[in-house]
């Protein structure tokens, strides 16, 4: 696999959408070649050049190059992985909506996280983000769990897993998750290449 993917995102560490798909390929056994761009004064032009070069039409990362073709959207790169790999998502048509309706109010959710980095939202840690993972947590609790659909990972997993790691890094995660979360997250971070990623990347 190593040869046929090359994953393109910026020097951010853990925070960030590039790292639920890092997460994703890394858990999948990828070993993808890493190709990253200074977050600097210069992304603008880089961001760009990008587009130019039709890596990626919005100007935004991440992307993957895999098998002749660019992908980028991380949800929908992640989608396009369960899909190739044949798993990583709902087997019924049922599991595959509550994973999908999950992975929207992600989206919902990450949008106002990235406001909130800009100083855009008051409220965002005293409101915002306890209804986001009041609400995840209803659906993590439906099932015996750790996961979202019970003992098997699907692509929102990681999703799920990058918003609370990435508020507990910016200080925005709430005093208390639910139960179900609290479950979810340790047995997430005990995924063996998860946790060998983890611990060489704290």
């Amino acid at each position: 696999m190593a040869s046929e993917l090359v994953y393109h995102y910026l020097p951010l560490g853990r925070l960030g959408r590039g790292e639920v798909v890092n997460l994703f390929l890394k858990d999948a056994g990828f070993e993808p070649k890493d190709v990253r761009y200074p977050w600097d004064e210069t992304w603008p032009e880089t961001s760009k050049k990008l587009q130019q070069d039709g890596l990626t039409r919005t100007g935004l990362l991440p992307a993957v190059e895999y098998k002749g073709e660019k992908l980028t959207q991380h949800i929908p790169t992640l989608r396009y992985f369960a899909r190739e790999l044949g798993g990583y998502d709902g087997e019924t048509n049922w599991e595959k909506y509550i994973v999908d309706a999950v992975a929207d109010i992600y989206i919902d959710w990450r949008s106002q996280w990235v406001a909130n980095l800009k100083g855009g939202v008051d409220d965002y840690k005293s409101k915002i983000a306890p209804e986001y993972y009041n609400i995840v947590g209803l659906y993590y609790s439906e099932r015996e769990g750790p996961y979202l659909l019970g003992d098997k990972v699907t692509y929102v997993d990681f999703a799920v897993y990058q918003s609370i790691d990435n508020d507990r890094r910016t200080g925005t995660l709430p005093e208390s998750l639910p139960e179900s979360l609290v479950k979810f997250e340790k047995e997430f971070e005990a995924r063996p290449n998860i946790a060998e990623y983890i611990k060489a990347h704290k």
